[in-house]
């Protein structure tokens, strides 16, 4: 194992968040207009918001599990759920209203999407995973649904479990992960930012050589990439040439996906997943760490839902 010794960085559990902890926090997603952050609980079917000024927060309840999020200009959520992509309005709590976008040709029973980003052009990625990962079933895919409201084929086969989606603050690098742990590898590509396509796959970082999964993750200003080592609870940069320069300590064993937020994009804001068996009083909270830099703004989806 090729680790360094943890930094001690201030990590400060967001308990306007709820005294309930999520079974699977996932996808946080900052906005600045609100400064407010949403994030999704995916078994629970819900996608929640923290008033991050007063600390009030808002729940909404979906008809299917709901993994990854994104924003149109207009507020309307575009979510990746269970049977496809949704376009999803928050009304009055707790009850949310979806429509159907579009939905893939999945090729198993039993999946879902997984983990989604927009890139710097306002196009929304997203993968699918098998739900049972003991079945190691590399079925799952990655599609990019454009502002014009198209789906495209599978644009990255053959994954397990998919994750890690980031961009270069350019947009000219992606980032994509498998966390499976048959897998655990993260993977950069080359990003035709007009055409939309990666090109050039490569490893990246390879998780076997550290502790943990690579699971969701971020871009800082500085072009650094930064990852949710899940199941050993801490949050990993490495460096543009794929160089592991810090390892940060997290009071979750399971951190599952992270964002910049805050006024400054100075907070990494970083969801949790509880452990079914031995879980600690922090699992599945959500936390918020100040790692001393800003982050890369992230981009809403471009088209109108």
């Amino acid at each position: 194992m090729n680790n360094m010794q943890p930094e001690t960085v201030t990590v400060e559990r967001l308990e306007g968040a709820g005294q309930a902890p999520c079974e699977v926090g996932e996808s946080p997603v900052w906005r600045e207009q609100e400064q407010a952050l949403y994030w999704v609980d995916i078994p629970a079917r819900t996608i929640a918001r923290l008033d991050i000024g007063t600390g009030k927060k808002t729940g909404w309840r979906l008809p299917e599990k709901v993994a990854c999020i994104t924003f149109d200009r207009h507020g309307t959520v575009l979510a990746g759920c269970e049977t496809g992509l949704f376009a999803v309005s928050l009304p009055t709590a707790p009850e949310a209203s979806v429509r159907k976008l579009a939905a893939p040709d999945f090729p198993l029973p039993g999946m879902r999407f997984n983990d989604g980003r927009c890139d710097r052009q306002g196009r929304f990625w997203a993968g699918t995973m098998v739900q049972d990962m003991a079945a190691v079933s590399p079925a799952g895919s990655l599609y990019r649904y454009d502002a014009e409201g198209t789906l495209s084929t599978s644009v990255v086969d053959g994954l397990i479990v998919q994750n890690g989606l980031a961009w270069s603050p350019q947009g000219t690098t992606m980032y994509l992960s498998d966390s499976h742990p048959a897998r655990r590898l993260v993977w950069a590509f080359d990003y035709d930012t007009d055409a939309g396509e990666p090109r050039n796959r490569r490893v990246f970082a390879d998780l076997n050589q550290f502790s943990g999964r690579p699971d969701g993750a971020a871009v800082d200003s500085d072009g650094c990439y930064w990852t949710c080592a899940n199941d050993a609870g801490l949050l990993l940069r490495f460096t543009p040439d794929g160089r592991l320069d810090r390892s940060i300590a997290l009071p979750v064993t399971k951190p599952s996906m992270c964002t910049f937020g805050g006024r400054e994009l100075d907070t990494l804001f970083v969801t949790s997943i509880r452990p079914a068996d031995g879980a600690n009083e922090h699992d599945g909270h959500l936390l918020a760490v100040r790692p001393g830099v800003h982050g890369a703004p992230e981009c809403g989806y471009a088209g109108v839902l």
